[in-house]
């Protein structure tokens, strides 16, 4: 099964244990998954990185289409799935936790994963607290309910087996 990586997989790594300046091997691994068909994100999350204006923006400018996969029918009619469930008053959110939800990467992240078979990759972690509640909606959250695989990277880079070594 492919993996559809979130905005804070790349971040994250950039900005402190997989740095361009001192762990290259990441950035080379994940290109080359990415040409044998198993490592891909999505437009809307280049988008959310080219905001940074780093290195990291010129890296994922560089990639292209064939890395940040744009939006098709398929991921618009399923992100219908998504925008229905959260705005759901039985699954607890707020209309202010759903509209900021909405207005990211993380639901086109979700519908293209669910439209297409995909693993999400992300940093994120279930917003519900100790008392159950909900406190904001999250990748995993929203993946459980759809029953979308989600991994860190660190789950990623062991699946596949990556070695970044010298």
């Amino acid at each position: 099964m492919p993996y559809l990586i979130d905005a804070n997989c790349f971040i994250e790594p950039k900005n402190r244990y997989y740095g361009f300046d001192f762990c290259p091997g990441f950035w080379d691994w994940l290109e080359q998954q990415n040409k044998v068909g198993v490592v891909f994100s999505i437009a809307n999350i280049a988008v959310e990185l080219k905001h940074i204006q780093d290195e990291l923006a010129r890296w994922a400018q560089q990639r292209g289409s064939t890395f940040f996969l744009p939006l098709d029918p398929l991921t618009i009619t399923t992100m219908s799935k998504i925008v229905t469930w959260v705005n759901d008053p039985s699954a607890g959110f707020s209309p202010q936790q759903t509209q900021i939800f909405l207005k990211c990467a993380d639901p086109f992240l979700i519908a293209y994963a669910l439209a297409h078979n995909y693993t999400i990759v992300t940093h994120e972690v279930s917003a519900f607290n100790k008392t159950g509640k909900k406190t904001k909606i999250k990748i995993p959250d929203v993946c459980q309910q759809f029953n979308v695989p989600c991994i860190t990277i660190f789950d990623l880079l062991r699946q596949e087996k990556a070695r970044l070594i010298i």
